[in-house]
Protein backbone atom coordinates (compact mmCIF):
# COMPACT_ATOMS: atom_id res chain seq x y z
CA UNK A 1 0.00 0.00 0.00
CA UNK A 2 2.93 2.30 0.87
CA UNK A 3 4.29 1.77 -2.45
CA UNK A 4 0.88 2.53 -4.07
CA UNK A 5 0.61 5.68 -2.03
CA UNK A 6 4.31 6.69 -3.25
CA UNK A 7 3.89 6.24 -6.92
CA UNK A 8 0.31 8.45 -6.50
CA UNK A 9 2.92 11.30 -5.07
CA UNK A 10 5.03 10.54 -7.57
CA UNK A 11 2.23 11.08 -10.36
CA UNK A 12 0.97 14.24 -8.79
CA UNK A 13 4.72 15.55 -8.77
CA UNK A 14 5.24 14.97 -11.87
CA UNK A 15 1.65 16.45 -13.23
CA UNK A 16 2.42 19.64 -11.31
CA UNK A 17 6.00 19.51 -13.11
CA UNK A 18 4.74 19.24 -16.23
CA UNK A 19 2.31 21.88 -15.94
CA UNK A 20 5.17 24.15 -14.95
CA UNK A 21 6.90 23.61 -17.90
CA UNK A 22 4.16 24.55 -19.57
CA UNK A 23 3.60 27.76 -18.08
CA UNK A 24 6.89 28.41 -18.45
CA UNK A 25 6.71 29.24 -22.59
CA UNK A 26 6.22 32.14 -24.36
CA UNK A 27 4.10 30.39 -26.91
CA UNK A 28 0.90 28.16 -25.51
CA UNK A 29 1.17 26.18 -28.62
CA UNK A 30 4.75 24.96 -27.64
CA UNK A 31 3.50 24.41 -24.20
CA UNK A 32 0.65 22.10 -25.40
CA UNK A 33 3.39 20.10 -27.30
CA UNK A 34 5.01 19.74 -23.99
CA UNK A 35 1.76 18.97 -22.57
CA UNK A 36 0.80 16.21 -24.84
CA UNK A 37 4.36 14.71 -24.94
CA UNK A 38 4.50 14.77 -21.42
CA UNK A 39 1.11 13.40 -20.88
CA UNK A 40 1.88 10.60 -23.20
CA UNK A 41 4.65 9.60 -21.08
CA UNK A 42 3.00 9.39 -17.86
CA UNK A 43 0.28 7.25 -19.71
CA UNK A 44 2.30 5.30 -21.28
CA UNK A 45 5.14 4.19 -18.65
CA UNK A 46 4.37 5.68 -15.10
CA UNK A 47 3.09 2.74 -12.77
CA UNK A 48 -0.13 4.76 -12.17
CA UNK A 49 -1.21 5.39 -15.45
CA UNK A 50 -4.73 4.95 -15.69
CA UNK A 51 -4.32 2.64 -18.98
CA UNK A 52 -4.48 -0.85 -18.30
CA UNK A 53 -1.42 -3.25 -19.56
CA UNK A 54 -1.18 -3.55 -23.30
CA UNK A 55 -3.64 -0.91 -23.62
CA UNK A 56 -2.83 -0.12 -27.64
CA UNK A 57 -2.84 3.94 -25.95
CA UNK A 58 0.36 3.47 -24.30
CA UNK A 59 1.75 2.91 -28.16
CA UNK A 60 0.02 5.49 -29.64
CA UNK A 61 -0.56 8.23 -27.33
CA UNK A 62 -3.78 9.94 -26.50
CA UNK A 63 -5.76 11.56 -29.58
CA UNK A 64 -5.25 15.46 -29.24
CA UNK A 65 -7.39 17.63 -31.43
CA UNK A 66 -4.68 20.12 -33.57
CA UNK A 67 -3.85 23.72 -30.92
CA UNK A 68 -6.36 25.81 -32.11
CA UNK A 69 -5.00 29.56 -30.72
CA UNK A 70 -8.35 31.00 -30.58
CA UNK A 71 -9.24 28.69 -27.78
CA UNK A 72 -7.24 30.09 -24.94
CA UNK A 73 -8.62 33.03 -22.86
CA UNK A 74 -7.84 35.22 -19.29
CA UNK A 75 -10.95 35.20 -17.77
CA UNK A 76 -12.16 36.94 -15.02
CA UNK A 77 -13.39 34.65 -11.98
CA UNK A 78 -16.98 35.85 -11.03
CA UNK A 79 -18.21 35.11 -7.79
CA UNK A 80 -21.17 32.78 -7.33
CA UNK A 81 -24.43 34.05 -6.73
CA UNK A 82 -25.42 31.82 -4.09
CA UNK A 83 -23.15 29.19 -2.39
CA UNK A 84 -23.59 25.65 -3.40
CA UNK A 85 -22.17 22.68 -2.04
CA UNK A 86 -21.83 19.05 -3.58
CA UNK A 87 -21.16 15.83 -2.76
CA UNK A 88 -19.56 13.46 -5.17
CA UNK A 89 -18.13 9.92 -5.11
CA UNK A 90 -14.47 9.48 -4.29
CA UNK A 91 -14.38 5.72 -4.71
CA UNK A 92 -12.32 3.86 -1.47
CA UNK A 93 -11.63 7.58 -0.62
CA UNK A 94 -15.58 8.17 0.68
CA UNK A 95 -16.32 11.14 -1.12
CA UNK A 96 -15.35 14.49 -2.40
CA UNK A 97 -17.12 17.91 -1.26
CA UNK A 98 -17.09 20.33 -4.47
CA UNK A 99 -18.08 24.27 -3.18
CA UNK A 100 -19.29 26.42 -6.16
CA UNK A 101 -17.42 29.72 -6.10
CA UNK A 102 -17.97 31.85 -9.23
CA UNK A 103 -18.18 31.41 -12.53
CA UNK A 104 -16.37 32.56 -15.88
CA UNK A 105 -17.71 33.94 -19.15
CA UNK A 106 -15.94 31.66 -21.77
CA UNK A 107 -16.38 33.37 -25.46
CA UNK A 108 -17.48 32.04 -28.72
CA UNK A 109 -17.21 28.86 -29.74
CA UNK A 110 -18.80 28.04 -26.65
CA UNK A 111 -20.73 31.26 -25.39
CA UNK A 112 -21.42 29.97 -22.50
CA UNK A 113 -21.46 31.18 -18.71
CA UNK A 114 -19.27 28.10 -16.77
CA UNK A 115 -18.72 27.34 -13.22
CA UNK A 116 -15.91 27.09 -11.10
CA UNK A 117 -15.41 24.89 -8.03
CA UNK A 118 -13.09 24.71 -4.63
CA UNK A 119 -12.12 21.12 -4.09
CA UNK A 120 -13.19 20.91 -0.44
CA UNK A 121 -9.69 18.84 0.39
CA UNK A 122 -6.75 19.96 2.08
CA UNK A 123 -5.24 22.68 0.60
CA UNK A 124 -8.28 22.68 -1.86
CA UNK A 125 -7.66 23.50 -5.68
CA UNK A 126 -9.40 25.12 -8.02
CA UNK A 127 -11.80 22.46 -10.67
CA UNK A 128 -13.28 23.55 -13.97
CA UNK A 129 -15.15 20.30 -15.66
CA UNK A 130 -16.39 21.14 -18.91
CA UNK A 131 -19.34 18.58 -21.07
CA UNK A 132 -19.70 20.09 -24.06
CA UNK A 133 -21.68 18.70 -27.17
CA UNK A 134 -18.67 16.19 -28.29
CA UNK A 135 -19.62 14.15 -25.30
CA UNK A 136 -20.65 10.51 -25.94
CA UNK A 137 -19.31 11.64 -29.68
CA UNK A 138 -15.45 12.61 -30.30
CA UNK A 139 -14.86 13.08 -26.26
CA UNK A 140 -15.32 11.31 -23.62
CA UNK A 141 -19.75 11.30 -22.02
CA UNK A 142 -18.80 12.24 -19.04
CA UNK A 143 -17.09 15.39 -19.94
CA UNK A 144 -13.30 16.43 -19.46
CA UNK A 145 -11.64 18.71 -17.26
CA UNK A 146 -10.29 22.32 -18.00
CA UNK A 147 -8.42 22.67 -14.61
CA UNK A 148 -7.61 20.86 -11.43
CA UNK A 149 -5.13 22.50 -9.50
CA UNK A 150 -5.24 20.14 -6.52
CA UNK A 151 -3.71 18.00 -9.15
CA UNK A 152 -1.23 20.66 -10.59
CA UNK A 153 -3.85 20.75 -13.58
CA UNK A 154 -3.04 24.64 -13.52
CA UNK A 155 -2.67 27.43 -16.70
CA UNK A 156 -1.94 29.99 -14.96
CA UNK A 157 -4.01 33.71 -14.10
CA UNK A 158 -3.95 36.35 -11.38
CA UNK A 159 -5.70 36.82 -8.12
CA UNK A 160 -9.27 37.78 -10.37
CA UNK A 161 -9.19 35.59 -13.67
CA UNK A 162 -7.55 32.13 -14.27
CA UNK A 163 -6.50 31.34 -17.75
CA UNK A 164 -9.13 29.03 -19.40
CA UNK A 165 -7.28 27.48 -22.78
CA UNK A 166 -9.77 24.32 -24.13
CA UNK A 167 -6.94 22.85 -25.92
CA UNK A 168 -5.83 21.47 -22.70
CA UNK A 169 -9.36 20.08 -22.09
CA UNK A 170 -8.43 16.37 -20.87
CA UNK A 171 -10.40 13.06 -20.34
CA UNK A 172 -10.49 12.08 -16.43
CA UNK A 173 -8.64 8.65 -15.45
CA UNK A 174 -12.26 6.80 -15.07
CA UNK A 175 -12.44 7.52 -18.97
CA UNK A 176 -9.59 4.89 -19.24
CA UNK A 177 -10.27 3.02 -16.60
CA UNK A 178 -13.46 2.02 -14.52
CA UNK A 179 -11.57 1.41 -11.46
CA UNK A 180 -11.05 4.98 -10.78
CA UNK A 181 -13.74 7.58 -9.66
CA UNK A 182 -14.07 10.74 -11.37
CA UNK A 183 -16.04 13.65 -10.37
CA UNK A 184 -18.02 14.78 -13.61
CA UNK A 185 -19.35 17.81 -15.09
CA UNK A 186 -22.78 18.81 -13.81
CA UNK A 187 -25.65 21.31 -14.62
CA UNK A 188 -23.34 24.56 -14.65
CA UNK A 189 -20.59 23.04 -16.67
CA UNK A 190 -22.05 21.44 -19.63
CA UNK A 191 -22.53 23.63 -22.59
CA UNK A 192 -24.28 22.73 -25.56
CA UNK A 193 -21.39 23.84 -28.65
CA UNK A 194 -18.95 21.24 -29.66
CA UNK A 195 -15.45 22.18 -28.64
CA UNK A 196 -12.88 20.12 -31.05
CA UNK A 197 -9.79 20.75 -29.04
CA UNK A 198 -8.03 19.13 -26.27
CA UNK A 199 -8.00 14.97 -26.06
CA UNK A 200 -10.87 13.28 -28.40
CA UNK A 201 -11.57 9.48 -28.46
Amino acid sequence: MVIAECELTDWRRQVSELYAEVRAQRSAERGHQIWRSGRDELFRSHPQSPLPPGDPLRATGLPCWPYDPDLRFSLELRPASAPQLRQVPAGDDGTTALRLIGRVELPAPASATIDVWWLQQYAGGLFLPLRDGSAGDTSYGGGRYALDTAKGADLGGTAASIVVDLNFLYHPSCRYNSAWQCPLAPAGNTISARINAGERL
